[in-house]
């Protein structure tokens, strides 16, 4: 594998951009997630070891008010990283996590956005799984198939990526 620079601050997007099959297309940064109802002042509730607040992915749906035959969500990740997940598994669970210490999450936790499934296990697919949860996230589309989705097929190409992230380099997930 050919090694990449860590991201740096400077190079992430402060936003989300919501696209696809939506009546309502929109960009969130901080202060807009922020102002959203379904906040979840204390992330570490839901997930153990994680630090900061979020908000359910369902307020974020009921803005962009996703089209009747959406069946999947893309998500793109600074740095070429893409996990495809189908939506209904995990609606009710999905945290996008954006904020530590009043201010955007910092980089080196998977800032200043990131997507988070509490319980993978609880969303009954295995397409649902550790690298669904995306770091940097800079995208979510909606479509009614499945998306592009870089994300290992294998347990050595699994263990490969967490390698790499343990070395500084972006890999984008978990």
């Amino acid at each position: 594998m050919t090694g990449t620079m860590p991201i740096q601050r400077n190079e992430m997007s402060e936003k989300i951009i919501i696209t696809g099959l939506v009546n309502k297309p929109k960009e969130f940064g901080y202060s807009d997630l922020a102002l959203l109802p379904d906040q979840i002042k204390d992330v570490s509730t839901l997930a153990a070891g994680r630090e900061g607040v979020g908000v359910k992915l369902s307020a974020i749906m009921a803005v962009v008010e996703p089209k009747k035959d959406v069946q999947y969500i893309t998500l793109e990740a600074e740095g070429d990283f893409a996990a495809s997940i189908p939506l209904d598994a995990v609606l009710d669970q999905a945290i996008v996590w954006y904020g530590l210490d009043g201010g955007p999450l910092p980089v080196e936790k998977g800032g200043p956005i990131r997507f988070l499934i509490p319980d993978p296990a609880a969303c009954g697919t295995d397409v649902v799984d550790q690298c669904a949860n995306v770091k940097w996230l800079k995208s979510i589309e909606m479509s009614a198939e499945r998306g592009r989705d870089i994300r290992p097929t294998t347990l050595r190409a699994h263990e490969e990526l967490h390698e790499k992230e343990k070395r500084g380099e972006q890999s984008g997930f978990e």
